[in-house]
């Protein structure tokens, strides 16, 4: 079965789902942020087989979110690490984390908590306007066409929906 390329279609969604649209990814992601770097301890945290872990690491590493760095040799041994691409993705993290902590949590709790090291408090993320901090929200947001915008496969209805009043 071929694996379909988001890459080609205009939308960053789509992109950005090509590299991290998979749980396997995020929940990598989410152990290199956390401090998890070294393969056998990714392995060992995830339970992943170790072609399908081998499989996103490569991924991410391709896709520009984490480098390799080998830390021992005989045999070479490597950890993975943040680029400055990754940590651009770890406030999509703590949004999606929060919305898993409201909607998928159960009865116990969320299982993290995060802390914001300026203030020392436990809080959770959200996303504001870069303007006037307002939250951004469903209902407090509009769409419009962008300049890599293009009616294909993928957003293919995206452009009439947008030019309709």
């Amino acid at each position: 079965m071929t694996r379909t390329d988001f890459t080609g279609i205009a939308c960053s969604i789509a992109r950005s789902a090509a590299i991290v649209g998979d749980p396997w990814a995020l929940l990598i992601m989410r152990d290199v942020t956390l401090g998890l770097h070294r393969f056998d301890e990714l392995q060992r945290d995830l339970g992943a087989a170790t072609n399908v872990l081998s499989q996103r690491l490569e991924r991410l590493v391709e896709g520009g979110l984490l480098r390799r760095e080998r830390y021992a040799e005989r045999p070479d041994r490597y950890g993975y690490h943040l680029t400055d691409k990754g940590r651009d993705l770890v406030p999509v993290l703590l949004a999606l984390t929060a919305w898993g902590d409201r909607w998928e949590a159960d009865d116990a709790g969320p299982p993290l908590i995060v802390r914001h090291h300026t203030c020392g408090d436990d809080t959770r993320a959200t996303v504001t306007c870069r303007s006037c901090g307002g939250e951004l929200t469903a209902d407090q947001v509009g769409y419009h066409p962008g300049p890599g915008g293009r009616t294909d496969r993928g957003t293919a209805l995206i452009g009439t929906v947008l030019e309709s009043p």
